[in-house]
């Protein structure tokens, strides 16, 4: 597999949306996203049309890899400030800092691009992964379980010292 990539520096983000915690083997991304999308029209000054899908994983979370170990999962919009936080909803800062980025066109839930990403791209690398979120950006081309669909997924990375 060989996927475009390049690598970006993110800016600090400020995000509102809905969180759950949840693992690899009992995924509820689809709970999470039916209980944002009803409410997105309650944000405020939402900076573009795109949506964040973020990981927040514990410190060590791949290290010691158990697909049953919790980690908490965000729907999310970007907003320029935070003035009225909607009812159910959060704010997540997300630290500026620099990603590996990938273009990735296929199915949502195709998790072959991650093990390229985890197993292939990483080790050969010169740098290693950071323990800051992890996070997709789902722009227009993005199509929930289509294999045309578009997104970008930013990897945080650090340079191996």
């Amino acid at each position: 597999m060989k996927v475009h990539h390049r690598i970006a520096y993110s800016q600090k983000r400020n995000l509102i949306g809905i969180r759950l915690s949840m693992n690899i083997i009992e995924n509820r991304t689809s709970e999470l996203w039916s209980k944002f999308m009803p409410n997105i029209s309650q944000v405020e000054n939402r900076i573009s049309k795109e949506f964040i899908s973020l990981q927040n994983y514990p410190k060590g979370y791949f290290q010691d890899f158990d697909p049953t170990r919790t980690f908490e999962k965000w729907a999310t919009v970007e907003v320029s400030e935070v003035l009225k936080m909607p009812k159910e909803m959060g704010h997540f800062v997300l630290e500026e800092g620099n990603y590996v980025v990938f273009d990735y066109k296929g199915l949502s839930n195709d998790t072959s691009i991650f093990q390229y990403i985890f197993n292939e791209w990483l080790p050969s690398s010169p740098y290693q992964l950071d323990n800051r979120p992890h996070f997709e950006v789902l722009g227009e081309k993005y199509k929930n379980n289509d294999p045309n669909s578009e997104e970008e997924i930013w990897i945080p990375i650090q340079s191996v010292k």
